[in-house]
C-alpha cells in the first residue's frame, strides 16, 4: 500500500475512497466519532476534498479594536499552505464568524491547496463554485469576521464539526459528508478502506446480476 510520502499516495485515495467507506473501517477500529456533524455541507457536491489538514482555532469577538489587524493568523496560515492541504476553522459552534470566502479561495488554490472545511459561516458562495474549489460549511452568511471572530492560534489541536482534528491528520469530504483520519490509525485504515472498496464492487456487479442481497452478504459480509 502506498504512504502519504509517495506522490501517488492522494491520488489512489481520490480515485477510489469515499467517505462512507473510510467511516466504516474507522467504526471498526473503534474510532465512531469521525464524520463531521450532517450540518457541515459542500458548496459543491460534485468536489472531493482529499487532503491533510492545516488547523485554525476561531474565537468570538465583540468589537473591532482601532488599528489592528484582526486577520494576522488567518493570512498567515493561508500564506503559508502548501499542496495538497486543507484549510480546517474551528469556530466552536458560533454562527456569528463566516471566516471563509472568494479571496481565501482564490489564494489557496493559487498555492496548491485541496481546500477548506469550517463548522463556521462561507460566503462569496458563487464565486467560490465558479473556482471549482471545494469547501465545506457550517452555514452561509454574508458576515465580515472582523468584529465577531478570530483566530487564536494555528497548526493546534481543534474540533471542527465536532470531531477533533490535529494538523497533518487526512481528511476527505465528498457529497456524504466530511472524515478525518488520525494519523496514528491512517495505515491500518487506508489498509482496509482499499480491501472494503473491492469488497463493495463485488458486491454491487453480484446484485446487479440478479443475485439475492441474503446471499452476497453471506458471501462477502459487505452492506
Amino acid at each position: 500500500m502506498l504512504r502519504r510520502n509517495d506522490p501517488r499516495f492522494l491520488h489512489e485515495i481520490r480515485q477510489s475512497l469515499y467517505s462512507a467507506v473510510l467511516s466504516d473501517v474507522l467504526d471498526e477500529l473503534g474510532l465512531r466519532d469521525q464524520a463531521m456533524s450532517p450540518k457541515i455541507r459542500p458548496l459543491d457536491d460534485d468536489l472531493k476534498l482529499v487532503g491533510f489538514a492545516r488547523t485554525g482555532l476561531y474565537r468570538e469577538v465583540f468589537r473591532v479594536v482601532p488599528d489592528e489587524n484582526p486577520y494576522e493568523l488567518e493570512m498567515a496560515l493561508i500564506d503559508d499552505l502548501k499542496p495538497d492541504e486543507v484549510a480546517v476553522f474551528g469556530c466552536c459552534g458560533s454562527r456569528r464568524i463566516a471566516p471563509w470566502g472568494e479571496l481565501l479561495s482564490t489564494a489557496s488554490r493559487a498555492r496548491g491547496a485541496a481546500g477548506c472545511v469550517t463548522d463556521g459561516m462561507v460566503r462569496d458562495i458563487r464565486a467560490i463554485r465558479a473556482l471549482r474549489f471545494p469547501v465545506f460549511h457550517g452555514g452561509i452568511a454574508p458576515l465580515d469576521s472582523k468584529g465577531r471572530g478570530q483566530v487564536a492560534e494555528i497548526d493546534t489541536p481543534i474540533r471542527c464539526g465536532g470531531v477533533a482534528v490535529d494538523a497533518g491528520d487526512l481528511v476527505v469530504g465528498d457529497a456524504d459528508g466530511v472524515i478525518v483520519v488520525p494519523q496514528a490509525v491512517e495505515d491500518e485504515a487506508l489498509r482496509r478502506a482499499f480491501a472494503k472498496v473491492i469488497g463493495e464492487n463485488n458486491t454491487r456487479d453480484e446484485l446487479a446480476a440478479g443475485a439475492k442481497l441474503a446471499d452476497v452478504f453471506a458471501k462477502y459480509r459487505i452492506l
